[in-house]
C-alpha cells in the first residue's frame, strides 16, 4: 500500500473517531436502555460507544442503532432485536447472543473476549477477524462461511454445523471441536494442522 494511502485512512479513521459519542456507561441512565435511546434521538442518533458492560439479556430493543462500541461484555441472550448487530464494530469483553435471531454479525471485527453464537441462525461470520477467547458455534445449522475469520485465542466450537471450509481461519489457541460436522467427514487430523495452527486437540 503506498504511503499516500496509508496516510489517508489513518486520518479518515480519525476522523471517525472524533465523531463518535462516547457514553461512559449505561448506568448513567439509571441502567434503562429506553432513556438512553432518547437521549441518544435528542443528539441526533449519533454514533456512539459504551464504556463497561452493557446487559440486555432478554429484553426488546428492536435494534442497537448506531452503536459501534463496547468497551466490556454485551450480553444479548434472549435478547429481540432486528437480525443484525447494525453498526456494531467492537467488543471490549465476551459477547454473547445465544437464544437470538441474529443471521448476520454486520460490520463487527474484532471480539476481544468470547463469543458464543451456539444454535443460532447465523449464517456468516462476515467481518469479522478476531476472537480473542473461545468461539462456540455449535449446532449453527445455517452457517455457511467463517467469513474473515483468522484468529480464535482460545477453543473453536463447530460440533454439528454444515461448513464446508475454514476460509481464512490461521489460528485456534486451544481445542478445536468438529464432531459431528461436515469438517469431520472431510478432513484428517494432520491436513488440518497444515491449514491452521491448532495449539490443543482437534476432536472428531
Amino acid at each position: 500500500m503506498k504511503i499516500e494511502n496509508i496516510i489517508r485512512r489513518v486520518l479518515r479513521e480519525q476522523q471517525e473517531e472524533e465523531k463518535l459519542l462516547k457514553i461512559p456507561g449505561i448506568r448513567y441512565f439509571n441502567n434503562d436502555w429506553n432513556v438512553l435511546q432518547k437521549f441518544l434521538e435528542s443528539q441526533g442518533n449519533p454514533r456512539y460507544s459504551i464504556g463497561g458492560d452493557l446487559n440486555l439479556r432478554e429484553k426488546e430493543v428492536g435494534t442497537l442503532g448506531n452503536l459501534v462500541r463496547v468497551e466490556g461484555n454485551l450480553s444479548l441472550f434472549g435478547t429481540y432485536f432486528d437480525d443484525s448487530l447494525g453498526s456494531l464494530e467492537y467488543v471490549g469483553g465476551n459477547l454473547d447472543l445465544r437464544d437470538t435471531d441474529v443471521e448476520t454479525l454486520e460490520n463487527l471485527v474484532r471480539v476481544e473476549g468470547g463469543l458464543d453464537l451456539g444454535s443460532t441462525k447465523i449464517e456468516t461470520l462476515g467481518n469479522l477477524e478476531y476472537v480473542g477467547g473461545s468461539l462456540s458455534l455449535e449446532d449453527c445449522l445455517n452457517l455457511k462461511s467463517l467469513g474473515k475469520l483468522k484468529y480464535v485465542g482460545r477453543w473453536l466450537d463447530l460440533r454439528g454445523t454444515k461448513l464446508k471450509s475454514f476460509g481464512d481461519l490461521e489460528y485456534v489457541g486451544e481445542s478445536l471441536d468438529l464432531e459431528g460436522s461436515l469438517l469431520s467427514k472431510k478432513y484428517e487430523r494432520e491436513p488440518i494442522r497444515d491449514m491452521i495452527s491448532v495449539g490443543g486437540v482437534i476432536f472428531f
